[in-house]
């Protein structure tokens, strides 16, 4: 598997990405951080997250993710890696549940890259260098290529 570290945005997708993922509260909110960008641009993505947190109970938890497919985009992987937003940190082992259970999704259906911002890592308070060591040992053996946007640059 190739990683490849990288500055830029996401959403310019430069390496052509099939699939984005990246770190979700679980109240319903994205109104911080890179998830305000999935949220203008996968705006009925964003209500289905949003109707699954207020959900009872719940459909979308700490480890779980929602994968969202809209034709002609890349496929978004929500992962539920914190329990609250603004306040509420994410946790290292909810960010390697749901890392887990993406790559399998990914595999399951054919998804050979993908593309992600350093999850946990920002409003979700978690250290870098522990969540990349999780990314490194997720996706080890995995036959596709990641690209890791460790910080943003307009392109």
């Amino acid at each position: 598997m190739a990683i490849e570290y990288v500055t830029g945005d996401l959403f310019a997708n430069r390496f052509g990405a099939e699939a984005f993922a990246h770190g979700c509260n679980c109240e319903g909110s994205m109104s911080a951080g890179i998830a305000t960008g999935f949220k203008q641009r996968y705006p009925e993505m964003f209500a289905e997250y949003r109707r699954r947190c207020k959900a009872a109970p719940p459909e979308f938890v700490l480890g779980s993710v929602f994968a969202w497919k809209e034709p002609g985009k890349p496929t978004v992987f929500n992962l539920g890696t914190q329990e609250r937003g603004w306040h509420g940190r994410a946790t290292y082992l909810a960010v390697e549940q749901a890392l887990t259970v993406t790559r399998a999704l990914l595999e399951a259906d054919g998804i050979g890259s993908l593309a992600v911002p350093r999850i946990g890592a920002g409003f979700g308070g978690l250290s870098w260098k522990k969540v990349k060591a999780i990314l490194e040992r997720v996706f080890a053996d995995w036959p596709g290529t990641l690209v890791v946007y460790e910080e943003f640059a307009a392109e």
